[in-house]
């Protein structure tokens, strides 16, 4: 295939990379926020003493094997 022939033919990107780059920065936002949400519940979670642990049902091993999953680990997503 001669050098032209390469240069005019046109390529065609799936479905997914011809998404509006506004709806795409939309999308990254809100999984950002998401993640930033996630990354604070957890803190805040291993910040409880026992004792507002045990009010609302919840062990210490319960809290840090919550705390420590990684904050990209959005359990609403499953």
């Amino acid at each position: 295939m001669n050098t032209q022939k390469l240069t005019s033919h046109r390529f065609h990107l799936p479905k997914a990379a011809n998404a509006s780059t506004p709806g795409l920065l939309s999308q990254a936002w809100t999984t950002l926020r998401r993640w930033n949400q996630l990354a604070r519940q957890r803190r805040q979670l291993a910040s409880l003493s026992d004792e507002m642990l045990k009010d609302i049902g919840r062990s210490r091993a319960d809290i840090e094997w919550e705390a420590s999953r990684p904050f990209w680990d959005d359990p609403a997503r499953r």
